[in-house]
C-alpha cells in the first residue's frame, strides 16, 4: 500500500461564495418544428439548387405566356422551321436565327439574289439578307454561308383586295418599309411547275432537268425580268415607294415603269411582297395584336408554333395538373392507409385486399376504358380520371407503413394511456412523425406524374393539343421526326422535362432528411 503523507495546513485554501460554480441559464431560443427542418434543409446544398432550379421552372410557366405576343393557337406556316433567335446576340454568330450551310451555287445564288433585290428599297429597311450581310467563301465548288431562317422565304405572290392593297401602299408611305415589289408577267416565270408560283425568280431562268437555273450576265450576275410598261399605260394603281432608281426609266424617248400589281378576276389584286414585311405590316398595322416583327427566341415548330409559348404553356398545365393530382392522391391515400395502419387485422386485410385488385389493373386499361365510355368527356378530364383511379395507393401504402412502424411506440401507448382518441393519435402524434416520408413521396408524386402525362401524349394515347392547351410530350412527340435537320423543336422541351425531373428528386431527397424528426436539433 502507498504510505499517505500529512498535508501540511497551509497547502489549504478556504474557497469563497464568488468562486462556487452555478448551473448557468439557458440563452438559446426554442424552435419551431418547421424551422428547424428548414434549417436542415438549407445545409443540404444539392437540394438548395434544385429548389431554386424548381422555382425557375416554376416561374417560368406563370410568368413567360404574359411575356410573349404569341398564344398556343398561334401558328404561321411561312416561318416554320425558324430558328431561335435573341436580340442579346444579333451582332453575332450565336442565337441569331441562322444556319450554317455549305451548298452548290445553283442554291447559294437562289439566296444571295434575293437578297441583292430585297436591299434596293427605296428608304434603306434592309437587312432583308437570306445570306447573313451577303457574306460567303468558296471552297471546292461549295459556297460556305449563313442562311437567316427568317429572311429564307423572300417573296411570295399574294392575292389581295383593292382595300388592302390601298392599305398596304400607305402604310409604306407612312413608314419608309417596302412590302410591295415588281411583279412578273406569267410568261417569264420559271417553266418547271415546281416553281412556278416562286416570287424569288425576278430574273432570267431556264430549266435544266426539271429544276430552274438563273440565267447570268458576263460578270455572273442575275438579270431582272420585272414587268416593264409604259408610264402612261400603267394599269397597277400603284402610287408609293418603288425599288432603289426604278422612278422611271427613259427608253427610246418614252418614259416606262415596272408594274407592281396585276388585276385578276373579281377585282382584286396579285402582288408580290416581302413576306417579312408584309407579316410586320399585318400584324402591327391592321390587327394590332403586339406582334411587331416575326421573332421567336424558343424557334418555332414544324407548323409555325412558337416553341416558347407552347413550352412555357404546357409546362404550367403540368404544373397545375401534377399539383392538382398529387394533393388529391395525397388525401385519399393518407385517409385509407392512416386506418389501414393504425386499425390493422381484418381492416387491413380488406383493405389491402381492394388496394391489390386495384393496383393490378394497368393504367393504359384504364385510360382506354374511360375514353371508350367517356366519349364526349374532354381528354384532360379522362387523364385525370385515370390518375386519380389508382394513383393514390402508392400514397396509401406509404402511410400504413408509418402508422404500423410508430403506433407501438412509447408516446402513443402514453396519449392512450391519458384518454386520447383514435382520431387524435392518428393525427396528432402519428402522422406527424409520418410527415417526412409523406412529404418526400408527394414531392417525387409531382414529376412522375408530369412525366407520365408527357409520356401518354409524346406516344399519342392522349391528345392534349387541342385549342390554347398543349403539353411538353406533344412538343417532343412533334419535333422527333426532325431531330437531324431542327433538333431545336427537341431540344427545348427535352432539356424543361431533364431538369424538372433531376431537380425534384434532389429536392425530395432534402425534403426526406429535413422532416426527419429523429434529427430534430442534431445538427444545431
Amino acid at each position: 500500500m502507498t504510505e499517505i503523507k500529512d498535508i501540511p495546513q497551509e497547502k489549504f485554501q478556504l474557497v469563497g461564495d464568488k468562486n462556487l460554480s452555478h448551473d448557468v441559464k439557458l440563452d438559446t431560443k426554442p424552435h419551431s418544428y418547421l424551422y428547424d427542418a428548414f434549417k436542415r434543409f438549407c445545409k443540404n446544398k444539392g437540394s438548395v439548387v434544385a429548389a431554386c432550379v424548381i422555382a425557375f421552372l416554376v416561374l417560368f410557366a406563370v410568368i413567360a405566356p404574359w411575356f410573349t405576343p404569341y398564344s398556343v393557337a398561334y401558328d404561321d406556316s411561312t416561318f416554320k422551321f425558324a430558328l431561335p433567335k435573341s436580340h442579346l446576340f444579333e451582332n453575332t454568330n450565336f442565337w441569331d436565327g441562322c444556319q450554317e450551310k455549305d451548298e452548290g451555287y445553283s442554291n447559294f445564288i437562289y439566296y444571295y439574289a434575293m437578297g441583292s433585290e430585297l436591299e434596293n428599297a427605296k428608304e434603306g429597311n434592309g437587312g432583308h439578307y437570306a445570306i447573313k450581310n451577303q457574306e460567303y467563301t468558296v471552297s471546292n465548288e461549295l459556297y460556305h454561308y449563313r442562311l437567316d431562317s427568317y429572311q429564307s422565304h423572300g417573296c411570295q405572290y399574294m392575292q389581295i383586295s383593292p382595300e388592302t392593297y390601298e392599305l398596304i401602299q400607305k402604310y409604306q408611305n407612312e413608314t419608309g418599309n417596302q412590302v410591295i415589289y415588281p411583279t412578273l408577267r406569267t410568261a417569264d416565270r420559271p417553266s418547271a411547275v415546281q416553281d412556278k408560283g416562286n416570287a424569288n425568280y425576278y430574273y432570267k431562268t431556264k430549266s435544266v432537268g426539271g429544276k430552274t437555273q438563273p440565267v447570268v450576265d458576263d460578270q455572273g450576275n442575275v438579270q431582272p425580268v420585272y414587268w416593264t410598261v409604259l408610264h402612261d399605260k400603267l394599269t397597277d394603281n400603284y402610287n408609293s415607294l418603288r425599288i432603289e432608281g426604278q422612278d422611271g426609266f427613259m427608253i427610246d424617248g418614252e418614259m416606262y415603269n415596272y408594274m407592281y400589281a396585276r388585276q385578276v378576276s373579281g377585282g382584286d389584286y396579285e402582288v408580290r411582297v416581302n413576306y417579312y414585311e408584309y407579316y410586320i405590316f399585318n400584324h402591327s398595322y391592321v390587327l394590332k395584336d403586339g406582334i411587331t416583327e416575326p421573332y421567336f427566341v424558343f424557334g418555332t415548330t414544324q407548323s409555325g408554333k412558337d416553341i416558347l409559348t407552347c413550352l412555357s404553356s404546357g409546362a404550367r398545365f403540368s404544373f397545375i395538373f401534377a399539383i392538382s393530382i398529387a394533393a388529391v392522391n395525397m388525401l385519399i391515400g393518407a385517409i385509407w392507409g392512416a386506418i389501414a395502419g393504425y386499425f390493422g387485422g381484418a381492416i387491413d386485410l380488406t383493405m389491402e385486399r381492394i388496394t391489390d385488385v386495384l393496383s393490378a389493373i394497368p393504367m393504359m386499361i384504364v385510360i382506354t376504358l374511360l375514353k371508350y365510355h367517356m366519349k364526349d368527356a374532354g381528354q384532360i378530364l379522362i387523364l385525370f380520371l385515370a390518375f386519380i383511379a389508382t394513383g393514390w395507393i402508392g400514397m396509401a401504402s406509404t402511410v400504413r407503413m408509418q402508422f404500423y412502424r410508430f403506433k407501438n411506440q412509447e408516446y402513443v401507448l402514453a396519449a392512450r394511456t391519458l384518454g386520447a382518441k383514435d382520431f387524435r393519435v392518428m393525427f396528432k402524434h402519428i402522422f406527424p412523425n409520418s410527415l417526412g416520408t409523406i412529404v418526400t413521396s408527394c414531392a417525387l408524386v409531382i414529376p412522375s406524374m408530369i412525366f407520365s402525362e408527357t409520356s401518354l401524349s409524346y406516344l399519342g394515347i392522349i391528345n392534349l393539343e387541342t385549342g390554347n392547351i398543349t403539353s411538353v410530350g406533344t412538343l417532343i412527340a412533334a419535333g422527333q421526326e426532325y431531330l437531324t435537320t431542327s433538333p431545336h423543336i427537341v431540344i427545348f422541351p427535352s432539356v424543361f422535362l431533364a431538369l424538372l425531373m433531376l431537380s425534384f428528386n434532389l429536392f425530395g431527397n432534402g425534403l426526406r432528411d429535413a422532416f426527419n424528426p429523429t434529427l430534430r436539433g442534431s445538427e444545431g
